[in-house]
């Protein structure tokens, strides 16, 4: 008996919420919701931890201020120094300015590297959308089925008793 994954559309959100959190009491995992706008209360309903990406922002703005402050510190000190002004080689508060822009630029350049790396986007990639319509005016909400002897047509009964359009399904493999 193989396994299958079924595919709820909605019309309005709140029938999609009300859907995802009754097939969380079922017992059956939701694999993704698609919607064309951020839904307020998903992240609660797929059970999503928070984001790592502000660690990920301290990070590597902390490498680049690392790194602004030693090549600023090796090009006035060791590979070229001059006397500006009678302020001396290793002046840091002289650092300030181009250190603060490279902490900035490497974290806003780390965070999205990050990002993309995490969500796996990449050049070429293409979409693959449960329904066209989805981009536009509607919800879908994927369930897989836990183990191959359990029924789907309860989670069908549970998708049209919250208001589903329309119901997809496939095997998997």
């Amino acid at each position: 008996m193989t396994r299958r994954m079924i595919q709820g559309v909605f019309e309005r959100e709140e029938d999609l919420l009300r859907a995802a959190e009754t097939v969380n009491l079922q017992g059956w995992p939701i694999v993704d919701i698609y919607a064309p706008y951020p839904v307020h209360g998903v992240d609660q309903v797929l059970g999503l931890k928070r984001s790592r990406l502000p660690r990920a922002a301290l990070v590597f703005g902390t490498l680049g201020l690392a790194v602004a402050l030693w090549f600023q510190f090796w090009v006035s000190a060791f590979d070229w120094p001059l006397n500006v002004g009678g302020r001396p080689w290793n002046s840091l508060p002289a650092f300030v300015p181009v250190a603060f822009e490279m902490m900035v630029l490497f974290g806003g350049l780390g965070v999205v590297l990050a990002w993309l790396l995490v969500c796996r986007l990449y050049p070429g990639k293409t979409a693959v959308l449960p329904s066209l319509k989805v981009t536009d005016d509607q919800f879908v909400l994927e369930v897989r089925q836990p183990k191959p002897e359990a029924d789907p047509e309860v989670i069908r009964r549970v998708l049209r008793e919250c208001n589903a359009s329309s119901l997809q399904e496939r095997e998997l493999p």
